[in-house]
């Protein structure tokens, strides 16, 4: 079947990668028209790259001709990131899977962005390192995916996001131009930081081909922790007092009643119907001093309103106290298997606030809300169970989901945290950002993307 595209394009697409590696038959291309989100858009051509080269010439001939260009890793996104809402190229930088090198000494790794998070954790092991963000999705996202969209995971609490342990980037512009970001070094101070700009800009300013990741090394020991409240606002007291104390720990993860509830439905917790509010607590280091340091975030969990804490003295009891967290997304999907899940952030002390208000936003529009999440640095995850097949359900959830992103922000917080903006909170962003800030973003985007070609419609609001 025949491309949308030029005739003349798409043959100087197969000269510089490959016939093979261009796709335009629609029933090949339509697999990389859709992400995690619920949203889809058939591409003209999909182009698999294998080389930092091959992306320069492909984004070169896509900006000569002004196509649309959206890249792409494997499609774990949840908010619309990669759907190619103006048809076009999609690139994929799935074959881009090496790990160029790692280097102990200096504690980095470089690598090309189809590498999945899980792969490199896998490599730098074997050295006695990790790279601390953990995304649940691990397993299948790409490294290229986490510096799109900064993502994050449990760690963050301790260790930060991909931005904060990512070193320098090599990349393509809109303009087909190369660039090189950063340093190998932990301090450099050297030009603009445009290392921190590209990562989070979910592709639409450049495409990243190659990262160079700080490494951390792995703890010697773990304790595992879980402390079961009467109140969410309870839990959140007993979040603000241990992210305020000397010890901070590598995992604070908050489930509320409805999330408990959710379990309950599943499977037996062992947790009495008096308990409102679930803290999962992790605390890692050096094993000397490790049973002190968990010492004192049990001191500090035990606020009034605590109903018991337990301690796992094993991995298997570890594994065991973990078991609610893990059967947590399994008894979501079996519940709305087409649920809205956003991401937010508000200061930790308003936690308590943010979950109260949910609650008299979905009593008042019917909608069932489950929350869970980040809780030491504030970032919940805020699913809305609903059947979006049904049209009034749909309409209501989403005057939910605009109410919730207003009681955010007048908390102070922020609508993304580690999901991105993409296309689905994409024309929330302006409640968030100012005019005059946006008006120098957009000056930004043209500066590296002058015709616009990388991944239109996505992350700033018309």
């Amino acid at each position: 079947m025949s491309s949308r595209l030029p005739a003349r394009l798409v043959e100087r697409l197969r000269a510089a990668v490959g016939p093979p590696a261009v796709l335009t038959d629609p029933a090949d291309c339509w697999a990389y028209g859709y992400d995690n989100s619920r949203l889809q858009a058939q591409p003209d051509a999909v182009v698999l790259a294998s080389s930092h080269e091959q992306v320069a010439a492909v984004v070169g001939l896509c900006n000569a001709a002004r196509v649309p260009l959206v890249a792409r890793g494997r499609g774990t996104g949840t908010t619309g990131a990669t759907v190619p809402v103006r048809g076009g190229v999609v690139l994929s930088l799935e074959r881009m899977a090496r790990i160029l090198a790692i280097e102990p000494r200096d504690r980095i790794a470089r690598v090309e962005p189809g590498v999945t998070n899980q792969a490199l954790q896998d490599a730098v092991a074997a050295h006695g390192f990790f790279w601390p963000p953990d995304p649940t999705s691990a397993a299948v996202c790409t490294v290229g995916g986490n510096l799109a969209c900064n993502a994050a995971g449990p760690r963050a609490i301790k260790y930060g996001t991909t931005r904060d342990n990512t070193l320098g980037l090599r990349a393509v512009t809109g303009a087909g131009e190369e660039i090189r970001t950063g340093v190998m070094t932990t301090k450099g101070v050297v030009g603009y930081d445009f290392t921190r700009l590209l990562i989070g800009s979910e592709g639409t300013l450049a495409v990243i081909t190659e990262a160079t990741l700080k490494l951390t090394p792995l703890p010697e020991a773990r304790h595992t922790l879980q402390a079961t409240y009467r109140s969410v606002s309870a839990a959140a007291a007993a979040v603000s007092a241990i992210m305020a104390g000397p010890v901070t720990p590598c995992a604070l993860e908050l489930m509320d009643r409805g999330a408990i509830d959710m379990i309950r439905g599943y499977q037996d917790l062992g947790l009495g119907d008096e308990v409102s509010a679930l803290l999962m607590i992790e605390v890692d280091g050096p094993r000397h001093g490790l049973d002190e340091a968990a010492d004192t975030v049990v001191a500090a969990a035990a606020v009034d309103g605590m109903i018991a804490i337990a301690r796992a003295s094993t991995a298997a009891a570890a594994q065991d106290l973990w078991r609610a967290r893990r059967a947590l997304s399994p008894a979501l999907r079996n519940v709305a298997p087409k649920k809205i899940n956003e991401d937010v952030v508000v200061p930790v002390s308003r936690i308590p606030a943010l979950i109260d208000g949910l609650g008299e936003l979905a009593a008042r529009h019917g909608i069932t809300i489950v929350n869970f999440g980040h809780a030491g640095n504030g970032n919940i995850h805020v699913n809305l169970l609903i059947d979006p097949d049904d049209a009034g359900e749909l309409a209501r959830a989403e005057r939910c989901l605009d109410a919730a992103f207003d009681l955010v922000l007048s908390l102070g917080g922020t609508l993304s945290g580690e999901h991105g903006i993409g296309l689905v909170k994409r024309d929330f962003v302006r409640r968030e950002i100012d005019p005059v800030t946006l008006r120098l973003m957009r000056d930004v985007k043209r500066q590296f993307d002058p015709n616009g070609i990388l991944n239109p419609d996505k992350s700033l609001p018309d």
